[in-house]
């Protein structure tokens, strides 16, 4: 699954994007009360939109509406954008607690695919007890759009433009730079009004109208990757609206916003140390893998040493002679976002094992696609750019995205240079006006449930700490793991503490930590869950 550079724990995407509890003390209870709204209020009020649930398809066990919301929200008299909504109604009779609305990540996850591709993830209870809500962000996939491209062939003619992953050498980093230069032009004469009003801001606001149109008096939210920093945005935007929020796989809110400067001297994964945390799970991966046996990872070379030399030759080698299109970078680049899901794990040492032969693997399969009408819409570079070029600073000039990637090499190897260029396509791409950069300590009406992965190769775990402390009031939970998100690669543990909380509004104890259901390389468990693969976020589309 090639990936593309704009992306990351907030943006790896799929074309169909997808896939022994500790003791619990009733530290704390949902209330009605809190305080008001912040720069929310701020805002004109307008109407809620109505939602028209009919089935997707035929058949299908989820409803799909369409919300129509200002494009600004402070000129709500102007022009209106389009939301793609998606509902999986409570499946306990007579058990309905609300409506919990989920965001999949990215920036640039499309709600109406992924919560119905990831239905299944969701625990048991949860699904049970509330309808649960999804939607394409302004911008993105089913909803109002941004498309810079007259047609798929030129879009596929810019891709094919640029390497894939990232550039090796001057050549192809001139190349690339080029390229995104050229995407920046395409989208400024393309809708440069709607470039301006695809915030996370812009995006929170339009949550609460939301919230208001399923007729909830608080929010219920599960925001994954990207989602932590939509649900604490909201949280700050309106404190006095939160019911029950819970963040998985959290984004640093300092760091994403640079501090709320302007002067951005790393790029945002870097401060979000996605670098340091993809090298360390890659480390797990390949001693794990040389601790077992070939039956279950093809790549082990016996021991975890020669399996990590084992790897380093093989990249070594790829540098100087690719494998049919398996370039170097193509090479690094499918591994890290194979490391998302510990469920892909084995496919991963299987493609590392024939490109080791010489032999071109085949990618990895896309998951199923979900009842849904267009569970492949458009989710170009652009869209996941849109938003996090705009919101979150990065380096203007691309000159210094070649000292980054050695500092990142120097420290993090084959990740750090992955993730040094994630944000190449930043450099050209103008700031959005409406982007929120704090505060991020507003009281909020009821406490919010953090939940941090100790092997995340995209949002490294102290950025869960960081979130648990930056909020006014909230808990951290810690999954002792491996993969991007608690969500799609299970624990028991984890899921009993999100019911309890979403249910009855019980938080877990400080300092509580869990463990993954199923480690790598293990057979996996029977469970009532989807045992596809699949990303909450991203994944080149090719």
């Amino acid at each position: 699954m090639p990936a593309h550079p704009v992306r990351g724990s907030m943006v790896v995407r799929r074309r169909h994007a997808a896939v022994v509890a500790a003791v619990m003390s009733c530290s704390t209870v949902l209330t009605a009360q809190g305080p008001v709204e912040a720069d929310g209020a701020s805002i004109p009020s307008v109407p809620a939109p109505q939602l028209e649930w009919r089935p997707c398809v035929p058949g299908s066990p989820f409803d799909c509406a369409t919300a129509r919301v200002p494009l600004d929200h402070a000129a709500s008299g102007g022009r209106s954008v389009d939301l793609a909504v998606v509902r999986r109604k409570a499946t306990g009779p007579g058990k309905r607690v609300g409506t919990l609305f989920f965001n999949p990540g990215g920036p640039g996850g499309p709600g109406t695919v992924q919560m119905p591709q990831n239905y299944a993830f969701f625990p048991r209870e949860v699904r049970e007890r509330f309808d649960i809500v999804s939607w394409d962000p302004r911008g993105i996939g089913n909803s109002t759009a941004v498309n810079c491209f007259t047609s798929p062939r030129e879009a596929a003619d810019w891709n094919a433009s640029k390497a894939v992953g990232f550039p090796v050498g001057e050549k192809e980093q001139k190349a690339f730079t080029a390229a995104y230069a050229d995407l920046v032009r395409r989208c400024e004469k393309t809708d440069p009004e709607l470039l301006r009003h695809v915030s996370t801001a812009d995006t929170a606001r339009d949550l609460d109208l939301l919230r208001r149109s399923v007729g909830e008096p608080q929010l219920n939210y599960y925001g994954i990757s990207y989602g932590t920093i939509l649900g604490a945005t909201y949280a700050n935007l309106f404190p006095g609206k939160v019911r029950a929020m819970t963040l998985d796989s959290n984004i640093g809110p300092r760091a994403w916003t640079n501090d709320a400067s302007d002067d951005a001297r790393l790029t945002t994964f870097l401060r979000v140390g996605s670098d340091h945390s993809a090298a360390a799970t890659l480390d797990r991966f390949l001693d794990l893998c040389g601790s077992t046996t070939t039956a279950r990872c093809a790549f082990s070379a016996g021991t975890p040493k020669a399996t990590r030399d084992k790897f380093d030759r093989l990249t070594e080698r790829l540098r100087k002679e690719p494998v049919d299109t398996w370039t170097y970078a193509r090479t690094v680049a499918d591994a890290v976002n194979s490391l998302y899901l510990v469920s892909g794990w084995s496919e991963l040492a299987g493609r590392l094992q024939e490109l080791w032969r010489g032999r071109a693997p085949e990618p990895a399969a896309f998951p199923p696609a979900p009842p849904v009408p267009d569970p492949d819409p458009y989710l170009g570079e652009e869209q996941a750019a849109a938003v996090l070029c705009g919101d979150s600073p990065d380096p203007r000039d691309p000159g210094v995205y070649p000292l980054l990637e050695e500092a990142s090499a120097a420290r993090a190897g084959d990740a750090g240079r992955f993730w040094t260029w994630a944000t190449a396509g930043c450099t050209g791409w103008p700031a959005s006006p409406d982007r929120y950069t704090g505060p991020w300590d507003e009281r909020t009406a009821n406490p919010v449930l953090v939940v941090g992965t100790t092997y995340d190769p995209s949002t490294a775990y102290p950025n869960s700490r960081a979130m648990a402390e930056e909020l006014a009031d909230a808990r951290l939970l810690t999954n002792e793991g491996y993969g991007h998100t608690a969500l799609l690669n299970p624990s028991t543990c984890v899921q009993d503490h999100e019911s309890r909380y979403f249910v009855d509004g019980v938080l877990p104890p400080a300092g509580t930590t869990c463990r993954q259901d199923t480690p790598p390389f293990t057979a996996p468990k029977p469970s009532g869950g989807v045992a596809a693969g699949g990303g909450a976020l991203a994944v080149g589309r090719s």
